[in-house]
């Protein structure tokens, strides 16, 4: 086989590949023969003729069909493989001459990825950060429960702190239009629970039930949906009804309801230990993160643009599925933003690139590192994520070969992840 390699950009290669003669007829021999199983030949029984007398009475178009198919792809994995290729998506084939079962030559263009110049992970040094939970966390998480599992007592005296009402309410900009995701009917509010924008619920104070209000506030530069960051909205408001809440006392009996508790210290000790693990997880995936972004940005690789295209559209399929459960439609969702399409897309870009890009170096890291999945950790996980979800499809899902494929790359990636970690820590493993 000869091979030319032809870099069209650091992105796509040209590959212009001779079969050699040796190789096209060991080919063409299996091809027969693979053939010849289903081929009735007189005088003989069902695939035990001879080679020649099978050949003879093959389909020839057929035979030719299935030789430049199994040769491409012999002489492609070949030679990407020679090369050290890592081709993106799929390539395109161009036969430029055949001479049936002795000639052979053909090109093929492809996206690659670039090659990796992994930063030099193993210098950098970084202690990873620890949580403590503080007897404020707890009683917070106490007080929820008490709110949770609180009497509720209509009233007719204007609300207060710590009363619950139910409101109607909705949002307007300042042409009096209605602003996406600031509406809301029979909406149960706790004041003082600072469950809304500042100033919301303060001017909820006082007010008794069937009684309403107008009031504008500005939301904060840092709120959570961009659309609605440092925007004036007026807000109208109907209160349904007032409740006052009354809480259960803090003791034994209390605990026992909350869960197979015989005390408030075993309760106490039981959240705090739980968010322990929830905030060492988020901190722990924060630490991640950033490691990941610092890697990131000192690694340099080429990535071929349909690459992020597909990320950008990965990223846009999820953010059009949590619309559906905010009840707003991606065309509602561009005008809030006030974007097209296209312009959404190509805002997504940077974000997509570190992805694919933090992608690439995990899978560099655990070469480097030589670090796969042995069968025995793949069984293990499968029968958690089994012991998890018992819904059939999600088991035959789980059961499938692109399943197991999807969990043992994800179960890579964690080691990979968790190696970096001891790394950078310095911790030994």
């Amino acid at each position: 086989m000869q091979i030319k390699l032809t870099h069209n950009n650091p992105t796509n290669v040209t590959l212009s590949i001779s079969a050699d003669a040796e190789t096209l007829n060991k080919i063409k021999q299996a091809t027969v023969k693979r053939l010849g199983k289903n081929t009735k030949v007189a005088g003989f029984r069902e695939g035990k003729a001879p080679m020649e007398v099978i050949e003879k009475n093959l389909d020839q178009n057929t035979l030719q069909s299935e030789f430049i198919d199994a040769t491409l792809n012999h002489f492609y994995v070949e030679a990407i493989t020679k090369e050290n290729l890592r081709v993106i998506g799929q390539p395109s084939v161009n036969l430029k001459k055949f001479v049936p079962f002795t000639t052979f030559d053909f090109e093929i263009t492809a996206d690659v990825l670039g090659e990796v110049k992994l930063a030099d992970y193993s210098k950098i040094s970084k202690t990873k950060p620890s949580v403590k939970v503080t007897a404020k966390d707890v009683n917070g998480v106490l007080e929820s429960l008490r709110t949770r599992s609180a009497e509720k007592k209509p009233s007719d005296k204007p609300a207060k702190d710590g009363d619950e009402i139910s409101i109607d309410f909705k949002g307007s900009d300042s042409k009096g239009e209605p602003v996406n995701g600031a509406e809301g009917k029979d909406y149960p509010l706790v004041l003082g629970s600072n469950t809304f924008i500042p100033g919301f619920e303060e001017n909820l104070i006082g007010l008794k039930a069937k009684e309403k209000k107008k009031f504008t506030l500005t939301f904060p530069k840092s709120y959570q949906v961009k659309a609605l960051q440092n925007k004036k909205v007026t807000f109208d408001i109907t209160v349904k009804a007032v409740n006052q809440l009354i809480l259960p006392k803090l003791d034994d009996q209390f605990a026992a309801k909350a869960g197979p508790f015989k005390t408030l210290e075993e309760l106490k000790k039981n959240i705090k230990q739980q968010l322990e693990i929830e905030q060492q997880t988020e901190v722990d995936r924060k630490f991640e993160n950033e490691l990941l972004q610092e890697i990131a940005k000192k690694t340099t690789v080429a990535i071929p643009k349909a690459v992020i295209d597909d990320q950008i559209k990965r990223i846009e399929e999820n953010e059009k599925q949590n619309l559906i459960y905010r009840g707003q439609t991606w065309q509602e969702h561009l005008e809030a933003e006030g974007q097209t399409a296209e312009q959404h897309s190509e805002s997504k870009r940077p974000e997509a690139e570190e992805q694919v890009k933090i992608g690439i170096i995990i899978g560099a890291i655990g070469d480097k590192e030589k670090i796969n999945v042995t069968p025995e950790e793949l069984e293990v996980r499968m029968q958690l994520l089994k012991g998890q979800y018992q819904d059939p499809k999600m088991q035959a899902e789980l059961d499938s070969d692109q399943g197991r494929q999807d969990i043992a790359s994800r179960l890579r990636s964690e080691k990979i992840v968790q190696k970096l970690v001891d790394i950078v820590t310095k911790k030994k493993s």
